[in-house]
């Protein structure tokens, strides 16, 4: 990964108390690091310098350690003093990836990494940066993720930007592992369409929460259900590849069209989750489904008819006036020859 500036991987932002807010978006989005050529990189790597992966993936037991490396990539022109930190990671409502601020204790994976302090890193130069993964004994078994940068504080003003760029670190431990998760929150309405002769949609909100240990991606269905047959939902979007963390959760929402409105419309929700990253033999995913009800009446539709059929007596009425208008007048003109003769 390379910054360039503050709106790199992991950025962070420490402002004084008497900004507001408006303020602190102002300057934050024309701050800029002293030196504005000041770019790196941070990769995973071997002892000996980059090694291509973007990840670092590790599978220990407890009580083991190991040593991993990061390469520190300073593609300034000037010698640059970067400061190297560890914490815990987690995933944004978006499902990517970030890490807690350098300034928060780490409580989990992130307390588990030991790396230096500083490290000054020539102008154009690569450093290897060693980090010591030390897993407790006690260490609960499943995914710990977390993640290893190389920040450079500038100010701007009244305003601290730190800039931080880091690689991700896959900790987990060896153990009983399960994949499960719950579908909860889930709400559903219907959306009539403007057209009467044609379908409404149902809008479907549902909640998917990691109950495991183990990282895990979800397949989400959506199925539909009324008295003129059923309509289904597979969720295409990027969002759904993304992953959930042990104990994380996100929220979806699907539409599913096709749906008339007949009555009670029934909803259900299935997830159907698998690990994320590397297959887990043995381990079976435990899908979750949970089913809800929306009335949708046929209101279009009802007024369309009651239209007709107010339409259908306004002719037959008007047909009558003019049926007895003509009446009358063949009438009045009977009467009239009758009278000339």
């Amino acid at each position: 990964m390379t910054a360039s500036r503050p709106r790199g991987v992991f950025a962070r932002l420490a402002v004084l108390p008497a900004l507001g807010v408006a303020l602190l978006a102002a300057m934050v989005a024309f701050a800029t690091p002293s030196g504005a050529d000041t770019t790196w990189s941070v990769v995973p790597a071997s002892a000996d310098g980059p090694d291509g992966r973007s990840v670092i993936d590790l599978e220990l037991a407890g009580g083991r350690q190991v040593v991993e490396h990061v390469a520190v990539i300073n593609r300034s022109t000037e010698p640059v003093d970067f400061a190297i930190d560890a914490n815990d990671g987690y995933l944004t409502s978006k499902g990517y990836f970030d890490m807690r601020p350098s300034d928060a204790e780490p409580t989990d994976g992130g307390a588990w990494i030991t790396v230096p302090e500083r490290v000054t890193i020539a102008a154009g130069a690569t450093s290897v940066v060693p980090v010591t993964v030390s897993i407790p004994r006690n260490a609960t078994p499943g995914d710990h993720p977390a993640g290893v940068t190389a920040s450079l504080e500038t100010v701007s003003g009244q305003v601290r930007v730190q800039n931080r760029v880091g690689v991700r670190l896959n900790i987990r431990v060896t153990g009983d592992y399960v994949a499960k998760v719950a579908v909860t929150g889930v709400r559903a309405e219907y959306a009539g369409s403007w057209n009467p002769f044609a379908a409404g949609s149902v809008e479907v909100t549902y909640t998917v929460a990691n109950e495991g240990n183990v990282r895990l991606v979800t397949d989400n269905h959506v199925l539909t259900s009324t008295l003129a047959g059923e309509s289904g939902w597979n969720d295409p979007s990027a969002a759904r590849a993304r992953e959930l963390m042990p104990g994380g959760s996100r929220t979806f929402v699907a539409r599913v069209p096709g749906a008339w409105p007949l009555g009670p419309i029934g909803a259900t929700v299935m997830a159907v989750p698998s690990p994320a990253g590397e297959p887990l033999p043995g381990v079976a995913a435990q899908r979750a489904a949970v089913g809800t009800t929306v009335w949708a009446l046929p209101w279009p539709q009802l007024g369309s008819l009651a239209l007709l059929v107010l339409a259908f007596f306004a002719i037959r009425l008007n047909a009558a006036r003019r049926r007895r208008r003509i009446e009358k007048l063949i009438m009045l003109a009977r009467q009239e020859a009758s009278q000339e003769a």
